[in-house]
């Protein structure tokens, strides 16, 4: 498990040149490269988003590339059009004013576009220069997010235990929840019994058996209307599934995003069934857990 948040800086430098390589990232649903080079390297943005790409899968992720030529070699050219166009309009001023001064060779090469300056360029040198720089950044900002994912994976895990504890604390009721549902359909049916006329044995064994009959029917269809068996089974499973998902999946993010919907499904059904004080306050406190994992779960790649 890694953090969505993490740095790495690295540099190298000779007499050549200098790179250096800042990345530095953010919490993000999705994965956002952003990408910033000097203008005369962005034909190495592609190169670069595919190499980081391969590392990262969520967060807003920041690279910055500084590269830096010592002794670069340039060509220089004259523009002759440029140039002859300022001597024109020189010689028009010249006139205007009623002077013959004329401008010096330094103003002359000052003006924009009179000499053209051009550095030779080598992209495929150029990535050969980055890329390792790239990579040590790389393998210190993918450092920084495991030490950063590894504590918040205990602090995750801690509250998925508080979960399971929960689980079999609600486990350990359902004797009890299900025993007070048949004492309960009981009373209704002897209350029945007593307004109707039909206690103290004043109707047939046939009846008597089919009002029992009766009565485990209508204890069954509440059991299975109001039991957690089934929501306690899932809720379990969806528990060893996040376990599973934290202890082996790189990049376990937006999946534990998912069973974190699933478990709180379980655990609001659980809470809208349960008669029992005891129990709801256990839902509270797995309602409380499982907020806290999603909390967690933001900064999760």
């Amino acid at each position: 498990m890694k953090s969505m948040t993490g740095y790495g800086y690295h540099e190298a430098q000779d007499a050549a040149l200098s790179v250096s390589v800042e990345i530095k990232s953010y919490n993000s649903r999705f994965l956002e490269l952003m990408v910033n080079l000097p203008p005369y390297l962005a034909a190495l943005e592609p190169v670069i988003r595919r190499y980081v790409g391969d590392r990262c899968r969520r967060g807003k992720v920041e690279i910055t590339i500084r590269f830096q030529e010592h002794d670069a070699a340039f060509s220089v050219s004259v523009n002759r059009a440029a140039a002859a166009a300022y001597r024109e309009a020189i010689a028009v001023l010249g006139d205007i004013l009623q002077s013959d001064e004329k401008p010096s060779l330094g103003i002359l090469l000052g003006l924009e576009g009179v000499l053209g300056i051009e550095k030779k360029r080598d992209d495929t040198g150029y990535w050969k220069r980055i890329e390792p720089v790239l990579s040590a950044a790389l393998e210190q900002f993918d450092a920084a997010r495991a030490r950063e994912g590894k504590r918040t994976e205990a602090d995750i895990l801690s509250y998925v235990a508080l979960l399971e504890a929960s689980v079999k604390t609600v486990t350990a009721y359902v004797p009890t929840w299900e025993a007070s549902i048949q004492e309960n359909l009981h009373s209704r049916f002897a209350e029945l019994l007593r307004t109707s006329g039909l206690a103290g044995g004043t109707f047939s064994q046939a009846e008597g058996t089919a009002l029992e009959n009766r009565i485990l029917a209508e204890t069954a269809v509440t059991l299975m209307k109001y039991t957690i068996a089934e929501e306690l089974a899932r809720l379990i499973a969806h528990l060893e599934e996040f376990r599973a998902e934290a202890a082996g999946n790189p990049s376990p993010g937006k999946k534990l995003d998912f069973l974190c919907q699933e478990i709180n499904r379980e655990i609001n059904t659980i809470g809208s069934k349960t008669p029992i004080l005891e129990v709801s306050r256990v839902v509270v406190a797995m309602k409380d857990s499982l907020e806290n994992i999603r909390e967690q779960l933001r900064n999760v790649e």
